[in-house]
């Protein structure tokens, strides 16, 4: 099974999930900078929130997907909404790309609002599932 891991992070939270998610499967955590070079099975995206919306760079990268991608696996940090999930759905859905049901989120630190998260428990969390997800996978 083919996998790969795409992330935007302007804090860090965002990457300290990536990263747990990478160690975890085994497959390296790349920037949305890295277009996707060829086709994948399961493409984790993670993204988080600014000014209530993804960033303009996950939008660009889900935009200049031209390889096909099995489905899509969100996981998301924010500090005050529940995850971007459901943005993440609308701009997958214009690709015909599909979005795993399932997804992981946490809180994220913005200025004084939840210090230290992502954290050590969170991270562990976001490593369960994607080997979850991947288990799941081999499976079906």
């Amino acid at each position: 099974m083919k996998v790969a891991i795409r992330y935007y992070t302007r804090g860090g939270n965002t990457k300290k999930l990536a990263d747990a998610i990478s160690k975890a499967i085994g497959v390296d955590a790349e920037t949305t900078s890295a277009p996707l070079t060829e086709d994948v099975d399961i493409l984790f995206l993670g993204s988080s929130v600014y000014a209530n919306g993804v960033d303009d760079a996950v939008k660009t990268f889900i935009k200049e997907i031209h390889v096909n991608v099995g489905k899509v696996v969100n996981f998301s940090t924010a500090a005050l909404i529940r995850s971007t999930y459901k943005q993440v759905s609308k701009l997958l859905a214009d690709k015909h790309i599909p979005l795993a049901s399932e997804e992981f989120h946490c809180r994220g630190s913005f200025s004084v609002m939840h210090r230290g998260r992502p954290n050590a428990d969170d991270c562990k969390e976001a490593a369960d599932f994607a080997k979850r997800i991947l288990s799941e996978g081999e499976k079906a």
